[in-house]
């Protein structure tokens, strides 16, 4: 089974229209404070930061379905997998659906989308360029 792509917006409207939805945040926790995550209070949620790799090795999180589990998911929530770009919550989610957790989706463009043509992100695709909720810490 593969794990559909979903753009930010349609994810937003999914958080706001389904109580048992769920962000996770996969990046890491110096991306978290430092370049900022979604707010999500306007849907009274907060998202689930649950690295994916872990800062600075970059390891696979092991723990990482375990950390879903922990954070009282089921396989029964809908789950919206988010990152930079979109890879990192691709394998997330990948490996959160082979763990059982079906309802699995990798945001497209994640949180920054590409670079635009100078390098920036945030500009061209993905959470920020569109314009959805967000903050720092």
């Amino acid at each position: 089974m593969a794990v559909d792509d979903i753009t930010p917006r349609a994810t937003w409207d999914a958080l706001r229209a389904d109580p048992d939805a769920a962000l996770i945040d996969v990046r890491t926790n110096a991306e978290w404070n430092f370049v900022g995550f979604p707010d999500l209070s306007e849907a009274g949620k907060e998202p689930l930061m649950i690295s994916w790799q872990v800062f600075p090795s970059m390891q696979v999180n092991a723990a990482f379905v375990d950390h879903l589990r922990k954070a009282g998911l089921t396989p029964l929530n809908k789950l919206y997998f988010l990152c930079r770009s979109g890879a990192r919550s691709l394998a997330a989610a990948q490996a959160a659906q082979a763990a059982g957790f079906a309802h699995s989706f990798n945001i497209s463009d994640g949180f920054e989308g590409p670079p635009d043509a100078e390098g920036h992100r945030g500009q061209v695709a993905g959470w920020k360029a569109e314009g959805l909720a967000w903050r720092q810490r």
